[in-house]
């Protein structure tokens, strides 16, 4: 279960940082393309998180 959790919130950390670039780039707003590009790391990690716990299962 805890793939599945990991990866939905990786993705959704990924889609909420690509958004927060792309406001940020729009408004010429710095700040905001700086967390969306953290956020969308973040959310990289997680869904690699999710993937790992998913192959090797129960033995962690």
């Amino acid at each position: 279960m805890g793939e599945l959790k990991d990866k939905a919130k990786g993705l959704a950390n990924e889609a909420a940082g690509n958004v927060k670039q792309a406001v940020g780039k729009a408004t010429d707003n710095e700040r905001l393309r700086a967390e969306g590009a953290a956020q969308e790391r973040k959310g990289e990690a997680q869904n690699l998180r999710g993937k790992v716990v998913g192959a090797l299962g129960d033995k962690i």
